[in-house]
């Protein structure tokens, strides 16, 4: 059994025990979180699309850490002129344990 969620913009694919990364949610580790943007729910052939969302359908997960992901360098130039910036941006995210699906 699988689903597709939507947050932060954002869509993945999730199964039981799938371990994702997602944007910045507020919840400390070992808390619980609910995804109720279910866009799909696949269960062997039987496939429920919503339109756009699945009724009644949610995503459970348990948030494993809060954390910093890669570094990002921001450099802009301009030719013959003097002009350098450089700048780095750690983007904040979330990293989630799916523990169940519930369908509708």
């Amino acid at each position: 059994m699988f689903a597709v969620i939507k947050t932060g913009g954002k869509q993945y694919r999730v199964a039981k025990d799938d371990v994702i990364v997602v944007e910045k949610l507020e919840a400390e580790a070992g808390k619980t979180v609910t995804f109720g943007d279910v866009l799909m729910v696949a269960d062997g052939a039987t496939v429920s699309v919503g339109a756009p969302l699945v009724k009644g359908a949610s995503v459970a997960g348990e948030v494993v850490e809060q954390r910093k992901g890669e570094k990002v360098k921001v450099f802009k130039k301009r030719r013959r002129n003097t002009y350098r910036r450089k700048r780095g941006h750690r983007q904040q995210e979330t990293v989630v344990r799916v523990t169940a699906i519930t369908a509708a």
